[in-house]
């Protein structure tokens, strides 16, 4: 196993920033990036940061984790309703897996923002902190790797 964290990003995430900012926040997907080496560097691990608004590319992104990875902190934006093949490539992975929302998906204005269909095969869950959920979810892997 390797000291590799995948930070994985879904659809319109490369919007960040200028997306709905009142909902989403000021902070780009670069400061994301950016905080989560900021983390995992000093520490020995190093980050794979990618975003893509293309399902068949984040199976992609999934195959290359699957194995070694030390975790892998994924937002799937909204691949995480109906991304059954995303679905299915993440349970073939072999580490921790902590899913991240920027907002609370329970407090959101339809119901159909609060059912994730990755819940079921993730390791944890962080939603409603804004981006700091990124920060969190890449400690707690380094946590889950350093006891392991």
């Amino acid at each position: 196993m390797t000291n590799t964290i995948h930070v994985l990003n879904g659809p319109n995430l490369g919007l960040l920033g200028v997306r709905e900012p009142a909902l989403y926040g000021h902070a780009t997907l670069a400061d994301v990036e950016r905080e989560c080496r900021a983390i995992a560097e000093p520490a020995g691990f190093e980050i794979v940061f990618r975003q893509t608004d293309a399902e068949h590319e984040m199976v992609h992104f999934l195959h290359a984790a699957r194995v070694g990875a030390a975790g892998i902190v994924i937002n799937p934006a909204a691949f995480c309703y109906a991304g059954y093949p995303m679905l299915d490539a993440l349970k073939m992975c072999e580490c921790p897996i902590v899913e991240v929302h920027i907002t609370n998906i329970h407090r959101r204005e339809a119901e159909w923002r609060s059912k994730s269909i990755i819940t079921q095969v993730v390791t944890g869950m962080i939603s409603g902190i804004g981006v700091d959920g990124y920060g969190l979810a890449v400690r707690h892997i380094m946590r889950l790797r350093s006891e392991g």
